[in-house]
């Protein structure tokens, strides 16, 4: 039989103000394993820690309860208070009365503190059948490797290569820079790009922490976090790269080798949406009608190649189209780029730079330009280099002689426009990278409807995936522009340095187990698994569980037939005991 304590907290008026707390801890302590039931007003502070330290000691206590707020919230708090009084931290466990209860509850005082009392017995029944668990060591490969070698792949590579640790950089393309390297300049700074560019591929070129392999790509991936095996093709045999684990496989065209990396970094950029699904601009079709990075290489060399695909002429009236596919669910992609507000004011100002007597029209449904000095750029665009700006969609562009159509409308003057154009520059969408799917799988990290890689929580864990040990920095996960890759990519290689900050990581034991004597073998346990963390085992055909892959999230338990797999502290008998209490 268990000796349980039990600490309802009141975080202040959070759940006093709403359930009866010493009604909760009259009704618990009838429980039979429950020895001592108190409340306190604030259990995470440090007085209502040292509540429980002493009456672990005073009362010989094997478990405890703490009903509070989310286990999410001060879970890891308590089990260390419990562990450093001597109790095994997996036999404490947080009941949730604040979220679940009395915050959904202010106006039901009484049923509130019904469902609290039943919630705080449910939790007494777990704790009663817990297992003593103890935390999963593992050693960690002090290596990291990068897919991507645009900015945002560098700005990690850098980070963590500063940091002391070596670094594998795997680059699809012939050369390092991705697609800033096709800018002419930046906004804020027109001609910051090319020259700080250079200076980083030149930094990643020369450290000695840092093995760059060109005209390669990630073919697979095998292992978990601290310890992936990943093989890499690199098409170009003179790239030999000492770090690589065995014997490199060579074939006529390409060289495989296999690293041992702790951590990935994926940085695989975006890709330009294809003009041709635009055809009513004029997209594929009108030679001058080109979209933004091709405006950037006329941009280029000081303006001297700002020519009218056409005929080579100097183009004196320019319209920029502002969403051209984003923000279209149904004949495009529905989300906002977030950058083409800001590069298209950047081109119309360095477009009338390089041709004084030109005027550039840019058609717009709203300027999002929320960023430090951004909202003051795009004024600049409109009062220093008198880009006509025109609050409305363009509905269909076309050629006439030697000029290109444009008709559109004019939402704020109530008026239809056209305008002969000679040069039209299409804002259109970044898209995630064609591979990124694919390379998701391999990699056991999902993607989202778009294509883009999804991160493990919008707000608390942008850099992270649902796979441990896998990080996101720039435009693969979503589109962004320089500052925000370089800031995501420096948070990717933070999280990697925290990892390789131990020479042992520690894993959760709450994982799932397999029941040898129910298991027949039959692999449905392995289809269910998202994370790749089941195995038949060649031997004796049962199914097998490598711990550090798996999170626990019970696919296995539903799909095993015989209900041979478990996951540990979370039995079936355990959740049935739960449920009579609450029903």
């Amino acid at each position: 039989m268990s000796r349980i304590g039990v600490f309802i907290c009141h975080c202040g008026i959070n759940i006093a103000g709403t359930v009866d707390v010493t009604a909760v801890v009259e009704q618990v302590r009838k429980h039979p394993d429950v020895v001592f039931a108190a409340d306190y007003k604030y259990m995470c502070s440090d007085p209502g820690q040292e509540l429980i330290k002493k009456t672990i000691a005073e009362y010989q206590l094997d478990g405890v309860v703490v009903a509070a707020c989310s286990p999410a919230m001060h879970e890891t708090t308590f089990r260390r208070a419990v562990a450093s009084a001597g109790v095994n931290s997996f036999r404490c466990e947080c009941a949730n009365i604040r979220e679940q209860v009395s915050w959904v509850h202010q106006d039901h005082k009484e049923e509130a503190t019904i469902k609290a009392v039943a919630i705080s017995r449910s939790i007494i029944e777990k704790v009663s059948r817990n297992e003593t668990l103890e935390p999963i060591t593992a050693a960690v490969t002090h290596r990291a490797l990068v897919i991507g070698g645009g900015i945002a792949g560098m700005q990690a590579a850098l980070d963590v290569a500063n940091a002391g640790f070596p670094v594998i950089l795997v680059e699809r393309q012939p050369q390092l820079g991705g697609k800033m390297a096709q800018l002419s300049g930046t906004y804020l700074n027109f001609t910051a790009a090319p020259g700080m560019l250079l200076k980083i591929i030149h930094k990643v070129n020369t450290h000695p922490n840092i093995q760059v392999l060109t005209n390669a790509e990630v073919k697979n991936v095998e292992g978990y976090v601290g310890n992936f095996q990943v093989r890499v093709d690199v098409k170009n045999l003179d790239q030999n790269p000492a770090s690589a684990e065995q014997e490199a496989i060579q074939t006529p065209s390409m060289v495989e080798f296999t690293f041992e990396v702790g951590a990935l970094i994926v940085a695989t950029g975006w890709e330009r949406y294809s003009q041709a699904l635009l055809p009513e601009y004029g997209g594929g079709e009108i030679p001058d009608v080109i979209d933004g990075l091709a405006f950037e290489q006329m941009l280029a060399d000081g303006g001297r190649r700002i020519r009218r695909p056409s005929d080579g002429k100097v183009p004196n009236e320019v319209v920029f189209v502002q969403c051209a596919g984003s923000r279209d669910p149904e004949r495009g992609v529905p989300y906002c780029s977030k950058v083409c507000c800001m590069y298209v004011a950047k081109q119309a100002m360095m477009y009338k730079e390089r041709v004084p007597g030109g005027q550039p029209y840019i058609f717009y449904i709203d300027i999002r330009s929320a960023g430090k000095g951004y909202d003051e750029y795009v004024q600049r665009a409109m009062t220093d280099c008198h880009a006509i700006y025109l609050r409305g969609k363009v509905s269909k562009i076309f050629r006439d002689g030697g000029k290109v159509i444009v008709w559109g409308a004019d939402t704020l003057s109530g008026r239809s426009l056209e305008i002969a154009a000679d040069l039209v520059v299409l804002a259109t969408p970044m898209t995630p990278d064609p591979g990124a799917v694919d390379l998701g799988q391999r990699l056991h990290a999902s993607t989202d409807a778009n294509g883009f890689f999804t991160e493990a929580h919008v707000k608390l864990r942008p850099v992270e995936t649902l796979t441990a040990g896998i990080f996101l920095a720039g435009a693969a996960q979503g589109p962004k522009d320089i500052p925000e890759t370089v800031a995501q990519a420096s948070a990717a290689a933070a999280k990697t340095l925290q990892l390789f900050s131990h020479e042992k990581m520690t894993v959760s034991p709450l994982v799932a187990t397999v029941t040898a004597e129910l298991c027949a073998g039959c692999g449905a346990c392995v289809l269910a698994c998202p994370y790749g963390a089941r195995s038949i085992h060649p031997l004796w055909n049962i199914a097998t569980v490598n711990a550090s892959l798996c999170q626990g999230c019970g696919a296995c338990v539903v799909a095993c037939p015989n209900k041979a797999s478990q996951v540990h502290n979370w039995r079936p008998d355990q959740i049935m005991a739960m449920l009579d209490e609450v029903l």
